[in-house]
């Protein structure tokens, strides 16, 4: 039975508007935009009882967040604009100050734990500096640019060339962030280079010999920590389990499930009053649902997934090989952390500590991410059909001006070099 001809039409609207040369640009911005304001708005909710009960003002989370976000905004539009070849020819000074400030990190002295993992490194005052936060980026920028040189000289089709040195070097960071405990950033990062290997047309049987390997070392590293073999237990917990080891997990849920369809209310939130750990940071997706309910959980989620496909068109229909890998790697790193924290909260996934993006207290989490969505927004416009789009919005910019046809983005384009190093 064929549809109504209004609902054809609407359809057919829609596909339209959908193969828009901006859609990815709008969505990434928007998209990210309303992720921080959203987060920040929770932030101020969540982490009030925490802050009171060290004695502290209650905005005092609130404030650190902003003034991150505000830093992270400035790096978002320094990325926005800034050209291919000044970001390449930053790629690996950005790789060596990181991997030497995870270094750093091990130092006696140097390095500070917090919650069991020795990841930070103090900076006076109330601020602290988490580098492996900083590595994820540094990961990303060295894999594309490593892997796009390579690809220019038709390398990629050989092993060698695919796995070396990208492997070892991603090993490496993953080696001195496991250093200090922290198993979640890993995770991520083996999904940025997972990412960045699958964009790079990796062989199906390379994947599988590459993910029993990482699943031989994810098993022995949990299998020697008993704090992780507890949380592999929560799984799918209904009670707080032998010493209240289930706590979280449990309490987490219990948030999801007191929120209903629209929640409690803003600030009205029961489990932020000393019964969830982390309600700000690794949790709040829980205090999120309490107080918004699955309303707001769902419009945080639609806003993830309008991140991530916009990633992915922008890495699908550029010409580019750094773009391509650039844009697909920032993509997996968003996305398996959304996947990594949201899995937790729901009790699917073990808890890893691992902050949701653009959304959790955190500044070193925040910057770095802020840059990253920065350069989706600068790979977006680099587009010809949306440069040509955005052109012809200027006064004075016509059709004949911008030089390029802009019904839809679905063409090819000469093939373009973004500059080696």
């Amino acid at each position: 039975m064929r549809p109504p001809e209004a609902v054809r039409r609407l359809r057919s609207r829609a596909r339209r508007a959908w193969d828009r040369p901006l859609t990815a640009y709008y969505l990434v911005l928007g998209g990210s935009l309303l992720l921080t304001l959203l987060g920040l708005v929770m932030v101020f909710s969540a982490s009030q009882i925490q802050a009171l009960r060290y004695d502290l003002p209650a905005t005092f989370y609130f404030r650190k967040q902003l003034l991150a976000a505000v830093i992270g905004t400035v790096l978002l539009l320094i990325a926005s604009r800034m050209p291919v070849r000044l970001l390449r020819a930053l790629t690996y000074p950005v790789l060596l100050v990181s991997v030497a400030l995870l270094a750093l990190v091990q130092v006696p002295g140097v390095g500070t734990e917090v919650n069991g993992n020795t990841n930070w490194i103090e900076l006076g005052g109330p601020f602290q500096l988490q580098p492996s936060e900083f590595g994820k980026l540094a990961l990303v920028l060295w894999g594309a640019d490593l892997l796009a040189r390579k690809g220019d000289k038709r390398l990629l089709d050989q092993w060698k060339h695919l796995l070396v040195p990208l492997v070892p070097g991603a090993l490496l960071i993953c080696a001195l962030v496991m250093v200090g405990g922290d198993m979640g950033t890993v995770m991520v990062m083996v999904a940025i280079l997972f990412g960045l290997l699958w964009i790079a047309g990796a062989p199906v049987r390379l994947f599988v010999g590459v993910l029993g390997a990482a699943g031989v070392a994810g098993a022995v590293l949990i299998l020697t920590a008993p704090y992780r073999m507890r949380r592999i237990a929560c799984l799918g917990t209904t009670d707080t389990g032998p010493g209240d080891q289930c706590w979280q997990a449990l309490h987490g849920i219990y948030a999801l499930a007191s929120g209903g369809w629209f929640g409690s209310g803003l600030g009205a939130s029961v489990e932020k009053w000393g019964e969830l750990p982390e309600p700000h940071t690794d949790f709040i997706f829980a205090i999120t649902g309490e107080e918004l309910g699955l309303a707001g959980t769902l419009s945080v989620l639609a806003l993830f997934a309008a991140l991530g496909y916009a990633g992915i068109r922008v890495a699908g229909r550029t010409e580019d090989s750094f773009v391509r890998f650039a844009a697909g790697g920032v993509t997996a790193w968003i996305m398996s952390q959304v996947v990594i924290n949201i899995g937790a909260v729901l009790g699917l996934l073990p808890i890893a500590g691992v902050p949701l993006p653009l959304f959790s207290y955190g500044g070193s989490a925040l910057l770095p991410t802020m840059f990253a969505v920065g350069l989706l927004i600068a790979f977006a416009r680099s587009d010809p059909a949306a440069r040509a789009a955005l052109a012809m919005r200027q006064p004075g910019v016509g059709r004949k001006a911008a030089g390029v046809r802009v019904k839809t983005m679905r063409r090819r384009v000469r093939e373009r070099s973004s500059g080696e190093r």
